[in-house]
């Protein structure tokens, strides 16, 4: 089984043994109460529906070059969703400037909403990201960030989406 395949299927076995309860905001799409519905779908249908540089990271667990993301520079606001499902990750007003080349939020909008993994690659210890509705690869979580949190989710650009604040559903 490869790698990939192997940490989707954990990944939600763990959501299927762990949920929190919380009620989620209202007027989510992605959700089913204050349950995530995850979506299954073969690798030929990723590859049709994402550009070859989102497939490679979101379904591959690549990573873009760092300060080449569209989402980088963005200050406006909204809602930064999973580029291959919609699935609402991050607000705008917990994006920061780390200074890393990724767009980098100190707070997800759910902690439900994203899969916490152990990558012990490239010599490293730290934590994946991965959405918890399709499974896609979002970057990494470190405890380097601002307050309140004290962590910075490093995002690959190409991974997320962006709802202006005036296109929002509510």
């Amino acid at each position: 089984m490869n790698r990939n395949l192997f940490l989707i299927l954990m990944a939600f076995i763990w959501m299927s043994c762990s949920t929190t309860g919380q009620n989620l905001p209202q007027g989510k799409s992605s959700v089913t109460g204050d349950k995530i519905v995850p979506i299954s779908k073969p690798d030929t249908a990723w590859k049709r529906i994402l550009n070859p540089e989102a497939y490679s990271v979101l379904r591959q667990g690549a990573t873009e070059r760092p300060f080449t993301g569209k989402w980088l520079q963005n200050n406006s606001e909204g809602e930064y969703v999973c580029a291959a499902c919609g699935l609402v990750l991050f607000q705008s007003d917990t994006k920061f400037d780390a200074g890393c080349g990724w767009p980098s939020f100190y707070e997800a909008i759910d902690k439900s909403h994203i899969v916490e993994i152990p990558d012990y690659s490239l010599g490293m210890k730290r934590i994946e990201l991965r959405c918890a509705r399709c499974g896609g690869h979002l970057g990494h979580v470190f405890k380097d960030g601002p307050k309140p949190t004290g962590l910075r989710y490093c995002i690959n650009s190409v991974s997320l989406d962006f709802v202006p604040e005036n296109k929002k559903t509510k």
